[in-house]
């Protein structure tokens, strides 16, 4: 088992930042992709940033392209999701996860298997 744990959300007004962080646990070995998920009240979940543990590289959503950030910590099985001007349309409950997803697949909530309790993101005036 792995176990995630999301920190760093908040209340912001638009234009501010904020940097979530998300600590795994356990069975780390067993996936090669985290990911930062969020999901808005009524909408689906969807994946805004997504590494492969091995090399750094990221996919990204084009919303959040250029303002969003996902980045592995210098400690291990640590992932960092740097978010700057924020819009209230990022406002949502954010999840970190870690899995395997098949190639072309990383931001398909499906390919995840393990999930982080989510932290509260609101971006408001």
């Amino acid at each position: 088992q792995v176990q995630l744990v999301e920190s760093g959300g908040g209340l912001v007004q638009p234009g501010d930042s904020l940097r979530l962080s998300c600590a795994a646990s356990g069975r780390t070995f067993s996936y090669y992709f985290m990911a930062w998920f969020r999901q808005a009240q009524g909408k689906e979940r969807e994946c805004v940033a997504a590494i492969r543990w091995s090399t750094g590289s990221a996919d990204y959503k084009d919303a959040v392209k250029g303002r969003f950030t996902i980045s592995k910590g210098n400690a291990a099985n640590t992932v960092y999701l740097q978010m700057n001007s924020l819009k209230p349309e990022d406002t949502a409950v954010y999840y970190c996860a870690a899995g395997s997803p098949p190639y072309g697949a990383t931001m398909v909530p499906t390919n995840y298997r393990y999930w982080g309790q989510g932290t509260q993101v609101t971006v408001s005036s």
